[in-house]
């Protein structure tokens, strides 16, 4: 079986997906709704990094039950590019390409969570099947975040 490749996929995203909404709400600390919720949210896919670590030593896996913390090459020259370039560009622009970017991770994680509840139920096994249909309600709320907050700062940051 390749269930376990589907667990550390899922793993792998769940990390990024971790570190971008705490990137957009480091990025956006004057937003303070975008600040706290983004934080708040990211706080879930902490819980699933560590139970996909947890679940992943049945199927032969050593995967790290801490999320990473520290934001990846590509999110490290955006931060820069952003503050280097920010004074000039809009935020509310800027703020519409973070959440399209955590909207665009979250579906994929979303996706994964899917694919593998199916896999589970496919193999019978009861407890990874529990695990994704315990995860991925939080990960659809992820998604569904992202996009009431575009449609709400779309029309000022497009607009105006």
């Amino acid at each position: 079986m390749k269930l376990g490749l589907a667990i550390e996929e899922l793993h792998r995203s769940e990390n990024h997906l971790h570190a971008t909404l705490l990137a957009v709400s480091d990025r956006h600390a004057a937003d303070h709704e975008v600040f706290h919720v983004a934080r708040d949210i990211a706080r879930w896919s902490d819980r699933h990094v560590q139970a996909l670590a947890a679940i992943g030593h049945d199927y032969g896996l050593e995967l790290d039950p801490e999320p990473d913390r520290s934001p990846g090459v590509l999110e490290a020259v955006r931060q820069t590019a952003s503050d280097l370039f920010g004074r000039r560009s809009e935020p509310g622009l800027v703020l519409l390409a973070d959440l399209r970017h955590v909207h665009r991770v979250a579906a994929g994680v979303s996706l994964d969570w899917e694919l593998l509840a199916q896999a589970a139920q496919g193999a019978r096994k009861r407890e990874l099947l529990e695990l994704a249909e315990s995860c991925h309600p939080e990960t659809l709320r992820q998604v569904k975040w992202a996009n009431a907050k575009l449609k709400e700062s779309a029309t000022q940051a497009l607009v105006s």
